[in-house]
């Protein structure tokens, strides 16, 4: 069945399907009637929405589904026996984030090959805040990947205390936990992602040079000036989604990366075959951290997102699912990138 979507003005039209693991809504839900205000009141809170979801689930698409699934419940519900309509809104999304998290990691048992989150280019709206260190971690995608170490309640109370801020005792409403149990629940989240990681990050414009020079290292098809820029115990994975071809296991160790890279930028016309033409590769930022992306005739075919500290860069992530494109190709067509530093392939 289509699940039901609202238009700017009330107009109810047909949208995507309902994911997997989100409780479909009997139709009774969709007989009471919006008003203009009701949809301007929503669409305010959206945003927030969509960047607490997309934080829990790593996923836009379900993102969106969870958000607009919150809509419905409140178009649902008894307006009257709802005092704070954020908070409230805040409750269900979480709870149907966490059923969604339940039946994403009996699906991913199945998925091909490594699962990574979809991505976010610079300037999508629902990267959310990024005020504060603790706001742009909790969206970067190094982050978002090892988030998949986590337990569901132990990755809700990570997001909303992390990246907005809510206090325990509001986390621990929003789970039916002590807010004890929440505090327990972060400091558990806290230890995992810690020790996922094991070097700070650099400034962006640091990162920026170094993402350069790797490039044209990557062109001059030798491994050696690759080496050198790597880290010794760098690390390469990729997601095609059983649709594009990738390695079902890390690239691991500074030589093994660098002869992949090198090998991933040799001109082939099998590659070109693959995506459709030869990508225009651009350095641009993705989920708040350097990335490179590869575009043809204006479609995103991949996203490398690349983990660069002091010590060099210690990890490729590279998103090439189109199903996980679909949403960095729309924001990448409505703004201006400039002429590509090169064509690969």
């Amino acid at each position: 069945m289509l699940r039901p979507a609202y238009h700017r003005h009330g107009r109810l039209v047909p949208r995507r399907w309902y994911p997997s693991g989100v409780p479909r809504r009997p139709a009774r839900i969709l007989a009471m009637p919006l008003t203009v205000k009701d949809v301007d009141r929503f669409e305010a809170l959206r945003p927030r929405l969509e960047a607490i979801a997309y934080r829990m689930l790593g996923s836009a698409a379900e993102a969106e589904d969870a958000v607009q699934e919150t809509f419905l419940r409140w178009q649902a519900a008894d307006a009257g026996q709802i005092e704070v309509l954020e908070a409230w809104l805040t409750k269900v999304l979480t709870n149907l984030c966490l059923n969604l998290l339940a039946s994403a990691r009996a699906r991913r048992e199945t998925y091909v090959g490594q699962w990574l989150p979809e991505p976010l280019l610079e300037g999508d709206a629902m990267l959310g805040p990024a005020d504060t260190a603790e706001q742009r971690e909790s969206v970067s995608y190094a982050v978002l990947t090892l988030m998949e170490r986590l337990s569901p309640h132990e990755r809700a109370v990570y997001v909303l205390r992390e990246a907005f801020d809510c206090p325990h005792r509001e986390v621990a409403g929003i789970l039916g936990i002590t807010e004890a149990a929440s505090q327990q629940l972060l400091h558990r989240a806290r230890k995992h992602l810690a020790d996922g990681r094991t070097r700070a990050v650099i400034d962006g414009a640091a990162a920026r040079r170094i993402v350069e020079e790797f490039l044209a290292a990557a062109t001059t098809g030798r491994t050696e000036p690759l080496v050198r820029l790597l880290t010794a115990d760098a690390f390469s994975v990729g997601d095609g989604g059983g649709q594009v071809p990738a390695r079902t296991k890390p690239f691991r160790g500074a030589l093994a990366v660098a002869t992949f890279i090198r090998g991933l930028f040799k001109p082939a016309r099998s590659k070109r075959a693959l995506v459709g033409g030869s990508p225009g590769i651009h350095v641009t930022t993705a989920n708040g951290g350097p990335a490179v992306v590869a575009v043809v005739d204006g479609r995103v075919v991949g996203v490398m997102c690349l983990e660069v500290t002091a010590e060099g860069i210690a990890a490729f992530r590279n998103q090439a699912n189109p199903d996980k494109l679909d949403r960095a190709t729309g924001l990448w067509a409505a703004t201006d990138h400039g002429e590509p530093l090169f064509h690969a392939f």
